[in-house]
């Protein structure tokens, strides 16, 4: 009897309808992705981070392979049994003040209106032990200092100058029976000295109306304090076996008088003349000083009449007027300025002026 025929039954669904439940499944991002370097082509990649420079480089061939990468280690190592000082090394919060003493990391308890007695109370004990007066009286000067600068323009670096200066004064007690104000005044104009853009006493006296008589005298007591201060530095130095920095400390008071050639930079500037027109006024002045031509004027006055003269030659010609009102001094002391000058223009301007036609004595008024 024959056996009747065998069917093989496969086991599972049907090869199409496997292909339909693929073709249905939802897509997901492969993140199994190798970076490769595209030059050297090894698998495994030998790929280095260098996190100093945040690039992703090859470490076969050193191409640059990425940039800007977040370094995600530790920025610091903690031996909790070495730690003998409980030293954290955590930079959370603001950096510290060197304008400031003590903690400045504290915690604020506000009170609002309407909350509750115990708020008060809570907020009120929360002053009273944290009050610092000298803090605050630091803070306030500071912000005088501030105000006082940007009122005139004064760059950043000249007020954060003049307030190092005064906390130096505050921390030695040196001026005890001097008001604020004048003190702040004298950090200021030595301030302006250090930093190269020099102010006059009568540009002082106008932004903090202490009389030039007195902004004398306490530039004459702070010169003398930091000029002592240095010293006894130095002598300290000397003593442990180091080697004083001949430039001083940084905070010398004894620097250089304001020479009319720093005032011409800024006046011109001021009364709109090009380049050509202050070059030559600061010639002028450094030749006036140099001959005596202007012995015994004050820089202001030296600068203006430069200005003054200078203007004419280059055919930029200012009025005296306008150059008293840029310069603070009256028209009639730039006139008499100009008029010793006058004799002696050859004297006073480089022959190379007149020779290219930058400078023209034809141009000159009558005095």
């Amino acid at each position: 009897m024959a056996n009747p025929p065998t069917h093989i039954v496969p086991i599972g669904p049907p090869l199409g309808a496997t292909v339909a439940l693929k073709s249905q499944e939802p897509w997901v991002e492969n993140l199994s992705l190798n970076l490769m370097c595209r030059e050297c082509k090894e698998d495994p990649p030998n790929i280095v981070e260098d996190f100093s420079a945040g690039d992703t480089i090859c470490g076969s061939c050193g191409l640059v392979l990425g940039d800007r990468i977040v370094d995600t280690r530790s920025e610091w190592r903690t031996f909790t049994n070495d730690d003998q000082n409980n030293d954290d090394p955590s930079r959370v919060g603001d950096g510290a003040n060197p304008l400031l003493n003590g903690a400045q990391l504290q915690t604020d308890i506000a009170f609002v209106g309407g909350a509750s007695a115990k708020s008060r109370d809570l907020s009120r004990t929360q002053n009273k032990a944290t009050h610092d007066k000298s803090t605050k009286t630091l803070l306030a000067a500071y912000k005088e200092i501030g105000s006082l600068c940007d009122g005139i323009g004064i760059p950043k670096n000249v007020s954060d100058t003049a307030k190092h200066l005064f906390k130096i004064t505050v921390d030695e007690n040196a001026f005890r029976g001097k008001s604020q104000e004048t003190v702040i005044a004298g950090c200021i104009f030595i301030a302006c000295r250090q930093c190269k853009v020099p102010r006059t006493f009568r540009e002082i006296f106008d932004l903090t109306k202490v009389s030039k008589p007195e902004i004398g005298r306490v530039f004459k007591a702070l010169e003398k304090f930091f000029n002592g201060r240095n010293e006894k530095t130095n002598a300290a130095i000397v003593e442990a076996g180091g080697i004083p920095d001949p430039n001083g400390s940084g905070f010398n008071a004894a620097v250089e008088s304001t020479t009319p050639k720093d005032l011409c930079l800024r006046f011109c500037s001021q009364l709109n003349l090009s380049q050509k027109c202050t070059t030559l006024s600061q010639d002028i002045a450094i030749r006036a000083e140099t001959t005596g031509d202007l012995a015994g004027r004050s820089p202001i006055s030296t600068a203006a009449a430069c200005i003054y003269m200078a203007s004419y030659l280059a055919g930029e010609a200012r009025t005296a007027k306008d150059v008293s009102i840029v310069a603070g001094v009256s028209d009639g002391t730039i006139r008499n300025a100009f008029k010793l000058m006058l004799p002696n223009k050859e004297r006073l301007v480089k022959p190379e002026w007149i020779a290219d036609g930058r400078a023209d004595f034809k141009r000159l008024p009558v005095a």
